[in-house]
């Protein structure tokens, strides 16, 4: 498997679909696990865990649900294996008017893009939720 966030966030958006309350057996890494903790404390999914299955670790994603349906609506790759997006701070873009998240890799970690602008640190843009 090449392109590690592509899987964890076709997993994620297949499950809402599917109705499932838990994803298991996601392969990690430490970008997956970054932007699994950027998603939780947004609030978009309830909880993960970072288990080893012998000598490999993977991750179970708990979905948020409200009413019925996923707190998630849409989840997509922006930065892609054969073609990077790099921004500087001021022009990582606002995602649906500030509603929803942009998740950056940047030099201090994996951020929001609300936090990067903050502190005025640019980088790769991941994927965009909302």
């Amino acid at each position: 498997m090449n392109d590690l966030i592509s899987n964890y966030l076709t997993r994620i958006r297949n499950a809402m679909r599917a109705q499932h309350e838990t994803v298991v057996g996601i392969p990690s890494s430490r970008i997956v696990e970054g932007i699994s903790q950027v998603l939780k404390d947004e609030g978009y999914i309830s909880d993960f865990r970072v288990t080893m299955v012998g000598a490999k670790k993977t991750i179970a994603v708990d979905i948020r649900y409200h009413r019925g349906k996923p707190v998630i609506s849409h989840v997509e790759r922006v930065s892609k294996p054969g073609c990077r997006v790099y921004m500087p701070a001021k022009e990582i873009p606002h995602v649906r008017s500030g509603l929803g998240v942009c998740v950056v890799s940047t030099s201090k970690g994996i951020l929001t893009d609300k936090k990067a602008r903050e502190l005025n640190i640019g980088g790769e843009l991941l994927c965009n939720v909302w």
